[in-house]
């Protein structure tokens, strides 16, 4: 072993053994954020309640999209999706777990899907609901 491949091995060793003395689980602080509803049990199918939702870069939070009309919605945020982490996503208190962002999220009837990430990069991402962001189904997902 050379010496400078041996000093870089331990110096990484070093951080290594360090990490999990200081790491902090970002997941056990999570902040729940206010739901974001489409359409309404009143017969409002084109109706969004929380439309604009910003979000601090670092935290943890879940988000509770939710279907109260019985329209299809296809709802996608694909650049938001693409910069958070995912923790999980809950679809009726069952529970996915991958390693990379949903295409999209899809409901056939009301319901609610909530997904738990930490915001990781600052921007403001475009949400929509395909084919239907000519009657205002769309809004930002802000991260500071």
């Amino acid at each position: 072993m050379t010496r400078m491949f041996r000093t870089a091995a331990l110096g990484l060793a070093g951080l290594l053994a360090a990490a999990p003395a200081s790491a902090l689980d970002l997941t056990k602080k999570r902040e729940n954020l206010p739901d974001l509803v489409l359409g309404d049990d009143q017969g409002n199918d084109f109706v969004v309640e929380n439309k604009d939702i910003t979000l601090e870069s670092g935290k943890a939070y879940r988000l509770r999209i939710v279907a109260k009309a019985h329209q299809e919605y296809k709802f996608y945020a694909p650049e938001f999706f693409r910069y958070i982490w995912f923790n999980q996503i809950v679809i009726e208190h069952k529970e996915i777990h991958g390693g990379g962002p949903p295409d999209h999220l899809e409901f056939d009837d009301p319901g609610e899907i909530a997904i738990e990430f930490v915001a990781i990069k600052p921007g403001t991402y475009t949400w929509s609901a395909h084919g239907l962001e000519s009657k205002g189904m769309t809004g930002t997902l802000t991260v500071k």
